[in-house]
């Protein structure tokens, strides 16, 4: 009976969390995975925590899109569980002020990410990485410095300030053609 209440306990959470703006969101992983989150983060989707989130520290101004996954241990251990029973690696993620971290991007134990950093969709970070940087790729690694892409991205850029999606979509396209 408890581990029935227990998982469906989880699954509300899980539902209250889902349904949820950004700060609602941040204040329910702390509160419920104890995650270190700082101000004014924004969640575009649902990123995975992984089996240790308390191992998890975030920064101010951080961007989390959707299906980014927290990987705070080395599962791949286990192959040596017999010889060395109890083997674990563990190892906490740090991510500093002023970051986006692309969609489907996966980060790894003990990787600490600099304060204004991109870091480009579907990545694999498994080392750290420096302040001021894009980086992308399998493994993820340093592309260019954030003034370059922002200097680049201020050629291409067009602003759009209309927030009704019709209008927006009007906007867009109009500006695009």
């Amino acid at each position: 009976m408890f581990k029935i209440l227990k998982l469906f306990n989880k699954k509300i959470i899980e539902l209250r969390i889902r349904s949820s703006n950004s700060a609602r969101k941040a204040y329910f992983y702390r509160k419920y995975y104890g995650i270190k989150i700082g101000k004014n983060i924004r969640f575009t989707g649902s990123p995975s925590w992984g089996s240790e989130p308390y191992l998890i520290e975030i920064g101010d101004d951080v961007t989390i899109t959707q299906n980014v996954t927290f990987h705070t241990h080395d599962g791949g251990v286990g192959l040596f569980r017999k010889e060395y029973p109890g083997i674990n690696v563990f190892g906490k993620i740090i991510i500093g002020n002023n970051v986006f971290i692309g969609s489907h991007s996966i980060i790894l134990p003990g990787v600490e990410v600099g304060d204004n950093v991109i870091i480009a969709a579907g990545s694999v970070v498994s080392k750290s990485l420096p302040s001021n940087y894009i980086a992308g790729g399998v493994p993820a690694k340093v592309i260019k410095s954030v003034e370059d892409y922002k200097h680049n991205a201020l050629l291409k850029a067009i602003y759009v300030f209309e927030n009704d999606y019709e209008k927006r979509k009007k906007e867009i396209l109009k500006k695009i053609d």
